[in-house]
């Protein structure tokens, strides 16, 4: 599938506030490096551009020319950079604005190149990261045909022929990609901005609307007479909420796609009152983004879950002996990943670790994830659950939940949070919570923090976490690591 072809077609009218110049002579450029490359065919590209018309230029001409690309995270730490070159041997590398082969020279010296390990990647192979259940980077394979697959299925599912985007996520996550391609693919625009900007620009337009229109300029017309659509994660939405100029640029779009982690009750609530047309979704890097979605007319009007099965996907639940019964989440999709780099066996069915029910409306409810159930005594506690809860009582900022190993009870249900004020003690933290769970899911542990680490879709790694729980000399800490 030629991007490039398609670039050419609508370089004047894709891209908001890029000119289209700029990005065909970057394209350019880094075509004729992938070009004069002295060994390989098809080089592998490592692009791990920050700039997003750098990230552009360097996905386009390394898809238009079939060289398999690994995208990653400008911002990586060293150690996971460690990871990535374990698996990783590229043969050019795009990364703050130049191409350098083979070193790259804001990585740390410790993080230098290693002998090639494994076979060389397929040509039109698209390499997307995403992290385990331990938090180890792994690249998921895709290629243009699975992620038009998952194209094509939304335009299906919206009724649409042409997907316009607002994106404010990485692009080198699924999420971000995603809405490069919908939006190139379909005759689609585009507009791009880092959420920090966005949020920055909205703040101080509180001040002076001036400014807003300032720094997005261009990004505010279109919407009167096109539907673009705009994708976040909780945290995201969370703090858009608090600003009441924030919530009135939200409500100019027709749908606001929220995933990448569980969106609380409490939030959907806010957002519900506040008449946001959200649109809660469920997918992942191996099935190319979202393939469930709840449509915002249907969220308004008070229903629950992730919404109905996009056309491309279907949906199984493991055991389930009948409608609403919980099991494991398995997806087949046209859109399903070739495998996990380098192993390109593509499943047949894909087994999430995701639990979950469809209702009798074919609606997709996500209860919580196999790996994070907490057996404490014999029962079964789901973490998404607790932590609603407890997000419910208005006296935490954060939270999160985990189950810590224990002679007596096997796991106890330990809770990680950021009070909302010094003020708040764990008296009312637990009686607050006592009508809202029953008493087996309620914590026994309670460890006060002053900030949780999210990840840019808004994800806490609950097994780090638990290492660093684990740590201690103590099994429980009751005070904040940070003190």
């Amino acid at each position: 599938m030629p991007l490039l072809s398609y670039l050419n077609q609508r370089a004047q009218d894709w891209l908001i506030n890029i000119e289209p110049a700029t990005l065909l002579a970057l394209i350019t450029q880094r075509l004729e490096q992938i070009n004069q490359h002295p060994t390989a065919q098809y080089p592998t590209i490592l692009l791990a551009e920050a700039d997003p018309i750098q990230f552009l230029a360097g996905f386009i001409a390394a898809c238009s020319t079939d060289c398999p690309v690994f995208l990653g995270n400008p911002n990586w730490a060293e150690a996971e950079w460690q990871q990535v070159f374990g698996l990783v041997h590229p043969d050019l590398i795009f990364g703050n604005g130049i191409s350098l082969s083979p070193t790259f020279p804001n990585f740390p010296r410790s993080a230098r190149l290693t002998s090639r390990i494994f076979p060389p990647p397929t040509p039109g192979w698209i390499m997307i990261p995403t992290g385990g259940s331990s938090g180890n980077i792994r690249f998921v394979i895709h290629t243009l045909e699975t992620l038009a697959a998952a194209t094509q299925g939304f335009q299906v599912f919206f009724e649409v022929e042409q997907i316009h985007a607002f994106c404010v996520l990485p692009l080198y996550h699924v999420s971000g990609l995603m809405q490069i391609l919908r939006s190139l693919l379909t005759g689609g625009r585009l507009a791009i901005l880092p959420f920090k900007q966005l949020e920055h620009s909205l703040t101080q337009s509180a001040i002076d609307s001036s400014i807003l229109l300032q720094s997005i300029s261009g990004l505010t017309q279109p919407f009167d007479s096109e539907p673009f659509f705009l994708s976040l994660v909780p945290t995201q939405l969370q703090r858009l909420l608090q600003n009441p100029v924030a919530v009135d640029w939200l409500q100019q779009f027709p749908t606001i796609f929220v995933g990448g982690a569980p969106a609380w009750p409490e939030l959907l609530t806010i957002a519900r009152q506040q008449q946001l047309p959200l649109a809660p979704t469920y997918g992942m890097t191996e099935t190319a983004a979202q393939i469930a979605t709840l449509k915002p007319h249907q969220f308004l009007q008070g229903a629950t879950g992730c919404g109905q099965i996009l056309p491309h996907a279907r949906v199984e639940i493991k055991d389930a002996a009948s409608v609403a019964d919980v099991g494991l989440i398995t997806i087949q999709a046209k859109s399903l990943m070739l495998g996990y780099f380098p192993d390109a066996t593509r499943p047949e069915q894909f087994w999430t670790d995701d639990l979950g029910y469809l209702d009798t409306q074919g609606i997709l409810h996500v209860v919580g994830r196999n790996s994070q159930k907490i057996i404490t005594g014999g029962e079964n506690v789901f973490a998404t659950e607790v932590e609603a809860a407890i997000r419910a009582t208005g006296l935490v900022n954060d939270v999160c939940v985990v189950g810590m190993p224990d002679q007596t009870w096997g796991e106890v249900v330990t809770a990680v949070y950021v009070p909302s004020s010094a003020a708040i003690s764990q008296f009312e933290l637990k009686a607050a919570l006592a009508p809202r769970l029953s008493s087996f899911k309620h914590p026994k542990q309670w460890i006060a923090v002053d900030t949780l680490s999210r990840n840019a879709q808004g994800k806490i790694n609950p097994e780090y976490l638990k290492q660093i729980l684990e740590s201690y000399q103590t099994p429980y800490p009751h005070q904040s690591p940070n003190q």
